[in-house]
């Protein structure tokens, strides 16, 4: 049986919540979800530059799922980057 997924802690809800790349019509694009929790992790960790664990502790879950998170994030944004998709931020199992 699967383990229930934690509540991830989260500082703010993102005040923007959709990119896309300039000059491409929105019909003509892929689209990428990234969820709340995966940009807070980017955020924690890029943005902010705090180390894993502080990460991790900030937000209430353990170090490998808080690397887990990132590296899912930075694949999601590579890829919506290199492809020329949409990111639109929402979801996710999270608490303010």
């Amino acid at each position: 049986m699967v383990r229930p997924r934690l509540c991830r802690r989260v500082r703010i809800n993102p005040s923007v919540t959709y990119f896309k790349p300039c000059g491409i019509l929105l019909k003509e694009l892929e689209e990428i979800i990234l969820s709340v929790d995966e940009y807070e992790a980017i955020r924690l960790k890029d943005l902010e530059g705090l180390e894993q664990e502080v990460c991790a502790k900030k937000m209430s879950i353990s170090q490998p799922t808080f690397h887990r998170l990132v590296l899912s994030a930075r694949k999601k944004i590579a890829d919506a980057i290199i492809n020329a998709k949409t990111i639109r931020i929402k979801g996710g199992n999270y608490k303010i």
